[in-house]
């Protein structure tokens, strides 16, 4: 079943983000804010382990670093266009105003949901996986993706809220879709195409990893459109290459 790596992958984020809501009472503010600290470094290790690869991997061509370049810049364009970034806060936000607070705490909810959104659908195991789970039916990626996302749900729902269970919903949908579209993407995503836009992935893991450690609010959701702009643009810069030699 192409569902089933996605389906087990939400259930974990709920499970994970349930696990993390009971400990979280019972853990003092400076240990919760220690805990989105260092989800935020840990964010910022695998953004950069993602993003690297395209400047010496052999399978990548020379400029494809400004292929990434270029799919963020355009995609931000057209992100910012669309208003994407606002569109998902303003989701979260109305899921903030329907649900109760902790022990009168301000909600954080929107945030939870943005953050954890971000994190779990950006990656090459998100990609890589659902396409396998799609096209083969093997979900071996995904269940690894599963424990991993399992294991930070406990960590981002202690440190910031309920909203977490909104990503599995999150993780329903863009899982659901690439792994429902496989067939038709499968011929464009050969290995080179992988490596450019995991990079893109990992830059835009980057620009989470600063909202998390507060160094900058970035506009993370914007730049999603990126991640489907890179894959057309190798063709473009192949077709440029061919043209001029």
């Amino acid at each position: 079943m192409f569902l089933s790596g996605t389906l087990l992958n939400a259930a974990t984020v709920v499970v994970g983000a349930t696990v993390g809501l009971l400990v979280a009472g019972r853990l003092p503010e400076r240990i919760r804010e220690s805990v989105t600290i260092g989800i935020g470094l840990f964010t910022l290790g695998i953004g950069v382990s993602m993003a690297l690869p395209v400047f010496g991997d052999p399978a990548a061509a020379v400029g494809d670093s400004l292929v990434v370049l270029t799919s963020l810049l355009v995609g931000v364009a057209v992100g910012e266009a669309l208003r994407i970034q606002d569109g998902l806060e303003a989701l979260g936000g109305w899921f903030e105003r329907r649900l109760p607070r902790r022990g009168g705490q301000p909600s954080r909810i929107a945030e939870a949901f943005v953050t954890t959104s971000l994190v779990f659908c950006v990656g090459p195991l998100t990609v890589l996986g659902s396409l396998d789970n799609g096209i083969r039916g093997d979900a071996t990626l995904l269940a690894t993706k599963s424990i991993l996302d399992g294991v930070s749900s406990v960590a981002f729902a202690a440190a910031l809220g309920p909203g977490v269970y909104l990503a599995a919903l999150t993780v329903l949908v863009i899982q659901g879709s690439i792994a429902g579209g496989a067939f038709l993407i499968r011929d464009a995503l050969d290995p080179r195409t992988i490596l450019v836009t995991t990079a893109v992935g990992g830059t835009i893991l980057l620009g989470m990893a600063l909202r998390l450690l507060e160094l900058r609010r970035v506009r993370v959701a914007s730049f999603l459109p990126g991640l489907l702009l890179a894959p057309l643009l190798v063709r473009l810069a192949d077709a440029i290459r061919v043209a001029f030699g």
